[in-house]
Formats: C-alpha cells, structure tokens, sequence
C-alpha cells in the first residue's frame, strides 16, 4: 500500500496549495480589493457571502488536507520502514509544524465561519481573521526548504514565505474574479461591477507578480549554483518548466488587461463579456498548475546538494535528440529472463531488455499521438462532413488500451504479480494504471462529444479537465529524490510531456469558450501542436543508461 500513499501524498499536496490560495489571497482581496466596512461600496448580500463563503472552503481544505498530508506520510513511512513511526515522528519539526498549520487552519475556518460570515462587512472582523492566517503563514514556514539548511535559514523561511504570499494572491484573487463573474451572469450583482473589479484587480496582480520575482530570484540563485543545475536536475528542471507556465499565465493575464482597458476607453463590452472570463478560465488552469508544480519543486534536493548526480546540459539534450523509433519490441521471455522486476530493487539499472522494451512503448504510444495530433490538426483546417464526428479522438483509447497491457511486464496481465498488489504497492504502476484508464475514458468522450448527435453538452468538457489531470500528474510526480541520474533523465521527458498536456488542455479550453470562430480554429491549433509535442517527445525517447 505504501505506492498508494506516495501517490496520493503528492497529489494532496498540490489541493494543499490550492485551498492555501484561495484562504490567503481571498483574504488579501477582502482586505485591499473588496473593503466591504466601505459604506461608499454598494455590495449586494450575495457578493459579500460568496467572497467569504469561498475562503471558508479555503481555510476548511487547507486544514483537512494538511491532516491529510500527515497520516499519508505516517502511513508512507510505515509501508516503507515496516516499524510504526511514532513516537519518533512526533517530535520532527515536521510534525509539529505540520499540526500546527492543521490547528490554526481549522481554527481559521472556524472563525470565519462563526464570525466573519455573520458579519462580513466588518472591518475588524476581517482584520482578526488576517492576523490568524499569518500564523498560518509561519507555521508553513517550518515545512519549507529553507528550515532545513544551516545557512540563511531565517532568511529562506522568510523569503519562502512571502514567495507562497505573491502566488496566493494571484490564484486566489482569480477564484474571486471568477466567483464576480458567476454573480454577474446570474444577475445577481450590478452590471458595472464586473468590470470594476476587473481594472482594481490589475494593481494586485501587478503587486504579485513583483512579490513573485523579488523573492523567487534570491531563492533560485541560492539553491542552483550552476546552468547545469538548471538543466540537469530535477530541482532545476522543473523550475524552468514553472517560469515557461508563469510565461503562459503573463500572456493570459495581458489579454484581460487589455481588453478591459478597451472597455473603459471605447466601452467594447464584446472584449468583457466573450472573451475576458474565458481567458480568466485558462489562467485559472496554468495558476493551478503552476501550483502543483511548486509543490514537485518542494520535494526536490537543491540542485546545489547534488552535484555529483547533476546530468549536463548534453546528457539532458540528448534525451531529446530525434532519432528512428523503435516498433520491435524483445519477447516477454527474452525480458523477464534477465529482469527479476525494476520496482523490487532500488537503484537497479534496467537490463538492456528492459530499456528496449521501454523504448518501443514509449516510441509506439509517440506514433499514436503524434498520429492523433496530425488528424486533429486536419479536422481543424478541414472539418469533416456535418453527419459524422472526427474519428481521431478513439486513438486515444486503443493507445490506453495497448499501455495497459504493455506498461509493465512484470506484473498483471503479462507477468506474475496480481493486479491489486501491483497496483496499491507501486506508486509508479499505480499511475500507469490511471493514466490508461483516463486514455481510454477520454478518447471515448470526446469522440461522443464532437459528434453531430451529442446531445449531452456537458461531455465536451471532458477532455480538457481530464486532460489537465493528466499534465497534474506527470508534473507532481515529477520528483525523483536522490535517486541516480538515470532516473532524473527518465523523469525530464516527462515533466515536459506535462507541461504540453496542460497547454492542450487550456488551449482546448478557449477553443470550446471563445465565440469568434478564428479565435476558436488558433486555440484548437495550439491544442493540437502542443500534444504534437508529446507524441514527438514519446517517439524519440530513449531509455538511458548509466
């Protein structure tokens, strides 16, 4: 069960961060963007029940998945150690940090919903409600990188800290945003405030974005000491994977800016009403995954612990490197003759067999995709006929089809390990199993959804919510640890296999939203390109090894 437990633990941790957003950052938005106790304001009793409704939720998830947080690592040590870790465990900085985030979180939510629900125009109500989230704030601190070095400690807390501030406040002051446009299209508040908040949110995402960088530059500098830090580790790796998202988010959120600067000089309520929201949704998906991706970050040794498994640039590049796809594949037999099992013994170089098995699915399901994405790409430059669907979403679900059987050969329905215990004891082969099923069950509704008879208009959502689970979970289980090189070489491929499956699910996204067609055929486009990306980076892959 201990793979169950690893996997779940680095998906909880990424909720954690979510609930954090919208707890912290939709305090900072009462307390600097909305100012209920204004009596200027004219704020209807929904608006102002909803803001602090939707932080209640914040500071409840933080506080269960804090809780949460805690048993999986209990449970994941147990598995691991095979000894019941308490009472050692309970006295780790970790632990006591990891209570006392879980206390104050619950006691946050406690207060706002006994307190500041019932009063949430007022202005000290909000004020106690700050002040018990800064103890949030420094209590997480414990939890950071910076609590565990011997150097600039107090400093790396510090800066870690406020890093953590600068993104709530982005993240959850989109979740406000969006929570106004929601009132606003049920007209439920007045029209004008739509846009208003829209131009007072600017200076507070400008606000974040220099929090961001002022803290994130000396914490980058600290921890990576060289380019090759940057590039050959997992710490570095998906760093830069999280500078391309912040990139993404930039872009989105100067397409706001801009088409509500265009209201309020020529009032194009086009821009505000069909356009802006939509492009909202698509930064709420790269914040959000830009979250997750901070949390792989946090399981990572520095690049400047590691130096002696640090790939070079040239190893990582090569990783890349175009190359013949293999489509042979070794027998089973001629596999397992020399492979006792990679999951049964840590740190063991897979048999030549074994990379080549690897290979050719890796390489394989690269032919699949890219396939998928060519074909997609047509239908979107050449509809087909208004009587039949594309047929290219179904590759989806032959590709799940043949990974589930060929993912890993040790273990059910190839080789002798049962299902259940392969799949609840291995957090790898746990994923594999999911990643095939979400294949399967994607392929098969967007082929429903894009046909002419679908009369279900929810399922065409589908594939963008699964497809961001997917990007989710190759980016937080991203993390290698102090595992060999090897292994962080295997992971980089990965980590940007995320990161393309998150675009093709945002860019897919704005095309289902957006109402301009042109706009609809460049998001579908970019969709298609991105996953493109994923099937040439599955078809050249190569196993390494050191």
């Amino acid at each position: 069960m201990g793979g169950l437990a690893d996997f779940l633990d680095s998906l909880v941790g990424g909720v954690d961060r979510v609930f954090f957003s919208a707890a912290i950052g939709g305090l900072v938005w009462g307390l600097f963007i909305l100012k209920p106790w204004n009596t200027n304001e004219r704020y209807s009793e929904p608006q102002l029940n909803s803001t602090v409704t939707l932080i209640y939720y914040g500071a409840f998830g933080l506080a269960l998945t804090q809780a949460l947080s805690l048993v999986l690592k209990v449970w994941l040590m147990n598995a691991t150690l095979g000894v019941w870790p308490f009472p050692a465990f309970a006295g780790t900085i970790q632990f006591k940090a990891g209570m006392a985030r879980m206390l104050l979180a619950g006691g946050l939510a406690f207060y706002i919903g006994h307190k500041l629900t019932t009063q949430p125009a007022s202005k000290d109500r909000w004020l106690i409600a700050g002040v018990i989230a800064t103890l949030v704030l420094i209590a997480g601190a414990w939890l950071a990188h910076g609590a565990g070095r011997y150097e600039a400690r107090i400093q790396l807390m510090t800066l870690t800290v406020i890093h953590q501030i600068g993104a709530a406040i982005w993240v959850g002051g989109i979740f406000q945003l969006l929570n106004i446009w929601r009132l606003a299209r049920r007209k439920t508040i007045a029209a004008d405030i739509w846009p208003a908040f829209l131009k007072k949110f600017t200076s507070l995402g400008i606000a974040s974005l220099a929090i961001l960088l002022l803290t994130g530059l000396p914490m980058t500098f600290e921890y990576i000491d060289s380019w090759n830090g940057f590039i050959g580790t997992g710490y570095g790796n998906l760093l830069l994977v999280k500078l391309f998202m912040l990139g993404i988010a930039l872009f989105l959120a100067y397409l706001n800016n801009r088409g509500t600067r265009e209201y309020f000089a020529q009032h194009r309520e086009s821009n505000l009403y069909r356009e802006i929201p939509y492009y909202i949704q698509a930064e709420t998906f790269i914040l959000i995954s830009i979250l997750f991706t901070a949390v792989s970050l946090a399981t990572q040794p520095p690049a400047v612990d590691i130096p002696e498994t640090t790939a070079t640039w040239q190893e990582t590049l090569a990783t890349f490197k175009p190359r013949i796809p293999m489509l042979t594949s070794p027998s089973h037999e001629e596999l397992m003759a020399g492979e006792e099992g990679r999951t049964a013994i840590v740190g063991q170089v897979p048999s030549r067999a074994m990379a080549d098995w690897s290979d050719h699915n890796h390489n394989v399901a690269g032919v699949f995709v890219a396939t998928i994405a060519l074909l997609s790409i047509y239908a979107n430059l050449r509809p087909p006929p208004p009587h039949r669907g594309p047929l290219w979403p179904l590759g989806f679900a032959v590709l799940g089809l043949f990974l589930f059987i060929r993912s890993d050969p040790e273990v059910w329905p190839l080789g002798p390990v049962g299902f259940w215990e392969s799949t609840l004891n291995s957090g790898e082969i746990l994923q594999h199993r999911i990643a095939t099923l979400m294949a399967c069950i994607m392929g098969i509704l967007e082929y429903k959804a894009r046909h002419p008879k679908n009369s279900n208009l929810k399922l065409i959502y589908m594939f963008p919510i699964l497809g961001a689970i997917g990007g989710l979970m190759l980016l937080t289980h991203s993390h290698v640890g102090f595992q060999a090189k090897t292994a962080f070489l295997i992971q980089a491929g990965h980590t940007l296999m995320g990161f393309f499956s998150i675009i093709v699910a945002s860019a897919r996204w704005l095309e289902i939203q957006l109402h301009d067609p042109k706009q609809k055929q460049i998001a579908g486009l970019i969709s298609a390109f991105a996953m493109l990306q994923v099937g040439m980076i599955l078809m050249f892959y190569q196993e390494p090894l050191y």
